[in-house]
């Protein structure tokens, strides 16, 4: 008769490494403003925690909101860590300090799996989604394993077996939201993203029973709030959101409507009328949706031809309509760019009225069809080395690549749409126009109730100290913020929400604009060429690393 293994047991640490530069996404000014540290907890970490065993002991540190300690590494046995590209320098120090300590350190994430040769320092490299890994990690470790390379076979992980992340492990009130996961993979092949490349091109959905199970947990905590949808597109699995939604919004009727929720989805959400009327039921107040390019001849050639044969303005201003307000994403460095793009990027954010636009040089990520097809063209540079991984930024550099178009037209045209869109009074404008088309007089499924909010957004207090923070002219936001109470007072909160995220991206816009003019000046036409060489070992650009575009 064959007996099980003894449990045994280990003290596991497991850290979350710092976002060393700052970032569009981490709105830490934003964040302040509500008393929280940082956006959004580490999802694949507490997910990760759900997958060890029992008898393993864990203590969770997120280096962006609190100090790893000594007592901490004196506590563990075994160190577990990694996450996205941008975190890569900090993801080294750790190493760093866990090998000077002898402290056996384990890596995985995105950023390892699509770069391992960078974390060699490692005593583990896990690869892949960690469901179909861990356990193979686990009894090596358990039998005296003490270095070691473990990869998941791509794509074959069934995610209906993916556990409960372990959100009993977070300080809820140091983040401005938490995150959940219906689905991985994404239907469509652009040529710049890695998605399909770590998570493949047929989505892979939760049950919807599963779905509710981890919103049970997160609601028995005590959670209230702001929920994000970390999916890196909701709807490519149109069929099985269908089936979801209506159960989740039964759920919100039979817990009084705890939490909201944002996500991310490709711009035909705007074309099933249907889909935006579930989500609206089911609470859904926001989106993110990828853009990247007004022109139809980039967008095809980048094979986002999903955003084609459309005004997108008009596409957007559908999703105003279902009560959803808009984020977005735009790329700028294509190789079919013409000279007037800017402007006519800047006229597209405009018409569509989308306040919060993530703009962003190209960068070739890591094994993407983008990558690939540069490196067969002789135009890829070499990937960052460690001592400038650590910078990494998602919008000052890029560009890792030999442009066709002059880089000192390509940095002058995101100068100039940076400088214009996020101007302050062209801010407020978008707002005031927001104001008149996103409607959510009909929404069934009332806000999620204002007590139940940890940051209390819409307080008069919160109000109050956003204006008081917010630029001069504030009139103009004073004017808009009237109007909407006046007007369309069922969408006051999210008017609120964008004026608190221009707290953040209107500093770090100038920001950005300094360091990319102090680039474009070093550019003397004679010298491009070497200039670009240089920006081989320059930061990355990295797509949205989370949806944390509301508060």
């Amino acid at each position: 008769m064959e007996h099980a293994r003894p449990a045994k047991r280990c003290n596991a640490l497991l850290i979350y490494p710092r976002f060393e530069a700052d970032t569009f996404w981490n709105f830490t000014r934003t964040a302040e403003v509500f008393g929280a540290k940082y956006p959004a907890p580490p999802l694949g970490l507490i997910t990760l925690a759900a997958l060890l065993p029992p008898s393993w002991s864990l203590r969770l540190v997120n280096r962006n909101t609190e100090e790893l300690s000594d007592d901490d590494l004196d506590w563990a046995d075994l160190v577990l860590t990694g996450g996205m590209l941008p975190q890569g320098g900090d993801t080294l120090d750790v190493i760093d300090l866990c090998r000077a300590r002898g402290k056996p350190v384990a890596v995985g994430g995105p950023s390892v799996t699509s770069t391992p040769d960078i974390y060699r320092t490692a005593n583990f490299l896990v690869l892949g989604e960690a469901e179909g890994i861990i356990d193979t990690f686990v009894e090596a470790w358990e039998t005296g394993a003490r270095e070691g390379v473990f990869e998941a076979e791509k794509f074959q992980v069934d995610v209906t077996k993916s556990p409960i992340p372990r959100f009993d492990l977070l300080k809820f009130d140091d983040y401005l939201h938490v995150g959940v996961q219906f689905s991985r993979g994404c239907p469509f092949t652009c040529e710049f993203c890695d998605i399909i490349e770590l998570y493949g091109r047929v989505p892979r959905a939760k049950t919807n029973a599963q779905m509710l199970a981890e919103l049970d947990a997160l609601y028995r905590l005590g959670y209230r709030g702001h929920v994000d949808f970390v999916d890196d597109n909701l709807i490519g699995n149109k069929k099985a959101v269908k089936a979801f939604l209506p159960e989740l919004a039964q759920w919100l009727e039979a817990h009084d409507c705890p939490f909201e929720f944002t996500t991310e989805a490709s711009i035909n959400i705007a074309d099933d009328a249907e889909l935006l009327r579930l989500l609206n039921r089911a609470n859904f107040v926001g989106v993110f949706i990828g853009i990247e390019s007004p022109d139809p001849a980039t967008l095809i050639a980048m094979r986002k031809k999903q955003n084609t044969r459309r005004n997108i303005a008009e596409s957007i201003h559908k999703v105003y309509a279902a009560g959803l307000f808009v984020t977005a994403g735009f790329i700028i460095g294509f190789d079919t760019e013409q000279r007037s793009m800017a402007d006519a990027m800047v006229d597209l954010i405009e018409e569509a009225a989308i306040p919060v636009c993530m703009v962003g040089l190209l960068y070739a990520l890591p094994n993407t069809q983008l990558t690939r097809r540069l490196e067969a063209e002789g135009r890829l540079h070499p990937f960052p080395e460690r001592a400038n991984v650590k910078s990494a930024d998602q919008c000052t550099m890029g560009l890792n690549f030999t442009t066709l178009r002059p880089r000192q037209e390509i940095l002058a045209d995101y100068v100039h749409v940076l400088e214009r869109i996020y101007d302050p009074a062209a801010y407020a404008g978008r707002l005031l126009r927001l104001t008149k088309m996103l409607d959510n007089s009909g929404r069934k499924q009332q806000r999620t109730r204002a007590e139940h909010s940890r940051h209390k957004l819409g307080s008069l207090e919160i109000v109050h100290r956003i204006m008081t923070n917010l630029p001069e002219p504030r009139d103009m936001f004073r004017h808009t913020l009237t109007q909407c109470m006046a007007s369309n007072p069922a969408s006051i909160r999210w008017i609120v929400a964008m004026m608190a995220l221009y707290l953040h991206v209107g500093p770090y816009s100038r920001d950005v604009i300094g360091r990319i003019e102090v680039m474009a000046t070093a550019l003397e036409p004679a010298a491009e060429h070497a200039m670009a060489e240089r920006s081989m070992t320059e930061p990355l650009r990295i797509e949205r690393a989370s949806s944390s575009f509301a508060v």
